[in-house]
């Protein structure tokens, strides 16, 4: 490499990052995100028609939400402001807004205000902006990593439309990381680069669909790695592994993806399936989610999903939480395995949580039943008086250590709030529960001299 090629090379890293410098410029530049930016869809239209409205951009990093707003600003007539939310207050909305209502009455120009991470805007930087955005002051674009259902207002969010960007395809990633190698202009096209390709399967897979991680994990390579006698800048397996070492997950512990990877964990352990199973406990585990969370929601679900239909559910639930007490991470990730498979692979039964519901529903909304005078503490002095467990027929002393009789309220004589399931074992419970109805039946029909 001779002194101008050094220098240029110098250049690369004084120009900017290279994500910047690659960044589209128009709407046909952009990579992926056909469902919002695609030929005929309301965004493209909108964008080329130059009809803006509200709107609030939402996904992960790197699916370029920024990039979009920037397309918009190179595609519109409106005066385009930009602040971002971690940086910017109320003071700042405010000359925004003085400038653009100053625009719009003087040369009837239109503000398109662009906000960054407006997920950062409290509630009451949010409530400055309704106003203007209602009488078409501004026209609103945000952009948030977080579900705005949760971190943007009500009144906001009502007036804006909402577009999720998912993460990029592994086929998006390596067109934007060739893109990349190709443009002389903005890119490394002026260097010879031999990408392997299990490098280049390395900075896709742990990129993540997150274009600007591989376009850094490109960049740092190839401003890393000299030529070789030919020239020739040769990126191996090695070398991306030194570039990108660790896969990025999207995992904001308060965050929605954290309920959607929770909430998919759950639905595969209830649908049986062992292998989905270990995918999203790896996931948390991966992602730095509390192992005591992890524990808590295998407890839950034991009782929720499984119940009687196995039993000893609950215990291993309960070994797997003793087991992130006594011995935290890494070593508890194997009880917590176990736990999850022993309960994604176990019969299931939801008649426990049919059963307490349609109980607590009854105590709450009717009224409140006496216990029968049998099954009252006959034990205190004078209870026996007040006929306190008179006729009480003790269970052990019969067949079977059943005898059929009154337990429930007089107004609820008859209502069944249990009805097990035929899986697991409360296969067994009902077979015993339809014996003692039997026995119930036959015995009711016999004289009171044959009850025992």
């Amino acid at each position: 490499m001779d002194l101008f090629d050094y220098t240029s090379k110098q250049n690369q890293e004084t120009r900017g990052p290279l994500a910047a410098r690659m960044r589209p410029q128009t709407i046909d530049d952009i990579v992926g995100q056909s469902s919002i930016v695609g030929e005929g869809t309301l965004l493209r239209r909108a964008i080329e028609a130059d009809r803006l409205t509200p709107m609030i951009f939402y996904g992960p990093p790197g699916t370029g939400k920024t990039t979009l707003a920037k397309v918009i600003a190179n595609s519109t007539s409106a005066w385009f402001e930009q602040l971002n939310a971690v940086t910017s207050g109320v003071n700042e909305i405010r000359d925004v807004v003085k400038k653009a209502n100053d625009r719009k009455k003087y040369e009837g120009e239109r503000t398109i205000l662009f906000i960054d991470e407006i997920h950062r805007f409290n509630k009451s930087q949010q409530d400055a902006l309704l106003p203007f955005v209602e009488d078409g002051t501004i026209v609103l674009i945000g952009a948030t990593t977080e579900n705005p259902m949760f971190e943007v207002n009500d009144a906001l969010l009502s007036r804006a439309r909402l577009f999720h960007l998912e993460p990029h395809s592994d086929e998006d990633i390596r067109t934007i990381i060739q893109q990349a190698l190709k443009d002389k202009e903005r890119g490394f096209g002026e260097y010879d680069i031999d990408l392997k390709e299990e490098a280049e399967d390395h900075l896709v897979g742990v990129a993540n669909g997150d274009a600007r991680t591989a376009l850094n994990a490109i960049e740092l390579a190839v401003l890393t790695t000299d030529p070789d006698d030919d020239d020739v800048i040769r990126i191996d397996i090695e070398t991306a592994e030194e570039s990108i070492q660790q896969r990025v997950l999207q995992y904001d512990k308060q965050g929605d993806n954290h309920y959607d990877t929770v909430s998919a964990f759950i639905k595969s352990i209830r649908g049986s399936d062992p292998d989905a199973t270990l995918y999203w406990l790896a996931k948390m585990i991966y992602a730095g989610e509390d192992p005591k969370f992890i524990a808590r929601r295998l407890y839950v679900h034991a009782a929720e999903d499984i119940g009687l239909a196995d039993p000893n559910a609950l215990l291993i639930a309960q070994a797997a939480a003793d087991a992130v007490d006594f011995i935290g991470l890494p070593e508890a990730r194997i009880p917590l395995a176990e736990a999850a498979l022993y309960l994604a692979t176990a019969p299931k039964s939801n008649a426990v949580i049919s059963g307490i519901d349609y109980a607590l529903e009854k105590v709450k909304n009717e009224a409140t039943g006496a216990v029968p005078a049998h099954l009252k503490d006959a034990h205190y002095k004078g209870a026996k008086t007040l006929g306190h467990g008179q006729g009480y027929l003790y269970p052990h002393h019969y067949e079977n250590h059943y005898v059929p009789q009154q337990y429930l309220p007089d107004q609820h004589v008859g209502r069944s709030f249990y009805a097990p399931s035929d899986n697991g074992y409360e296969k067994t419970v009902r077979k015993r529960l339809d014996y003692f109805h039997k026995r119930k039946q036959r015995e009711s029909t016999a004289s009171p001299k044959n009850k025992g």
